[in-house]
């Protein structure tokens, strides 16, 4: 998040926020039926010409549903037992899907059952506390958990972490009995911080079974760092971390370019702090968190420069005139004064089946507003604001049937539903 968050978090808001009522929403549907008989006692009947045949065809045509409606969604609580101070991550464990983690900033994981039905209480799956630096900060800590792809066949579990430097430390522990094995940890690479800001992001593993790894620049006045294909920081990361240590993929974009970091996937970023990989495409999506005017979300493609510290948002960064490019534009952008933005957080593209109408949204939210919006990803579409809440909304998380949680700093989960 945001090293200007800090000094945002004073307008946070005591008042609720606006909520609006809108009647539920229902898709819309059109049936058309065509029936075609005929009866005959020896005539041609039939369209094939067979006598005394009747047929009957009937075809259903449904119309695609109407878009998301603004303020039209909701804040359901979820897990309500799951109370753990500063939550910003969730995982469901593979091989175990009525089972998921949690990760606390302050370095606790806990592993939770998901059956509301059935309650029973968290029970702790690892703890690097120890581990972390001692100023955790505003985005300090724990930042990041990832199940190995073969899990639990591949019992690895890959944590990024801020320890003492500050270094960002990318390892990976083997569950032993349903908990990770503490005392072996394995660190497969350390990035050392030029700041403690700025030092977010998360991991994840991609459809091709590499693991992906968000840095940010560093803090501030290292905008530079984002267009600099020498450090690991302000990038995406793409790592072959299926043996001891990793390797690099060697098609990744910059492996064979002279004084570039070969693990570097993309770069130009200033703070992505959560991203995601859509399941039914693979595309790779983050919101990357801004400077004092515009949050970003951006589509992530190999090799792609998406313009940080040049550029803000759309708009040139501390200068009147920029040049722009080579650089990826983000998908949709939001401001600071009019849109009431703070720190983006990224989300996910839903592929429930609840809410149809959103089906192959992103959907994103901002940390200290509130605020959740959708943004269509096949269409140049301005976001749906989607909700107004009082949370202070951390990460988002995706359940096995593709409905999607919402972690809150304020030591709640829940789910996003229709109002």
């Amino acid at each position: 998040m945001s090293t200007v968050m800090q000094n945002r978090v004073r307008f946070w808001r005591a008042a609720a926020f606006r909520r609006a009522l809108i009647t539920s929403l229902v898709p819309a549907a059109l049936a058309l039926v065509l029936v075609l008989a005929a009866c005959g006692d020896g005539g041609a009947g039939g369209p094939d010409g067979r006598a005394g045949t009747a047929t009957a065809d009937a075809a259903a045509v449904t119309a695609t549903p109407a878009p998301p409606r603004e303020f039209g969604y909701r804040l359901r609580p979820f897990l309500p037992a799951a109370v753990f101070d500063k939550m910003l991550g969730f995982a469901v464990v593979p091989g175990a899907e009525d089972e998921a983690v949690l990760i606390t900033q302050h370095g606790r994981i806990w592993r939770v059952p998901l059956e509301a039905e059935t309650p029973a209480p968290a029970l702790p799956f690892g703890d690097v506390t120890d581990r972390l630096v001692d100023d955790l900060k505003v985005e300090l800590g724990l930042l990041g958990l990832a199940f190995a792809p073969g899990f639990p066949q591949d019992a690895r579990v890959f944590l990024h972490y801020t320890a003492v430097g500050p270094t960002s430390v990318i390892s990976w522990f083997p569950v032993v009995n349903g908990v990770m094995e503490m005392g072996e940890e394995h660190i497969i690479l350390e990035v050392p911080q030029p700041g403690a800001t700025h030092n977010g992001g998360q991991l994840a593993f991609g459809p091709d079974g590499f693991l992906y790894v968000a840095l940010g620049d560093g803090g501030l006045g290292r905008e530079a760092n984002g267009q600099n294909l020498s450090t690991l920081v302000g990038s995406f990361l793409r790592l072959d971390v299926s043996g001891d240590e990793y390797l690099v993929p060697p098609d990744n974009p910059f492996v064979d370019t002279p004084d570039a970091r070969p693990e570097i996937y993309a770069y130009g970023f200033r703070n992505p702090w959560r991203f995601s990989f859509d399941r039914e495409t693979g595309d790779l999506w983050t919101g990357d968190v801004g400077d004092l005017r515009w949050e970003e979300i951006d589509r992530v493609v190999a090799g792609g420069n998406y313009g940080w510290g040049v550029v803000e948002g759309t708009e040139c960064f501390n200068a009147d005139e920029c040049v722009t490019d080579g650089f990826v534009a983000p998908r949709s952008v939001y401001g600071h004064d009019d849109d009431g933005g703070s720190a983006v957080i990224g989300g996910f593209v839903y592929r429930g089946s609840v809410m149809p109408e959103l089906a192959g949204w992103y959907v994103f939210g901002d940390f200290s507003e509130g605020k959740i919006w959708a943004l269509d990803t096949e269409a140049a579409t301005p976001p749906v604001l989607l909700l107004d809440s009082d949370e202070f909304i951390s990460s988002f998380g995706e359940l096995p049937d593709g409905e999607l949680i919402v972690l809150s700093f304020r030591n709640a989960l829940f789910r996003l539903a229709r109002s």
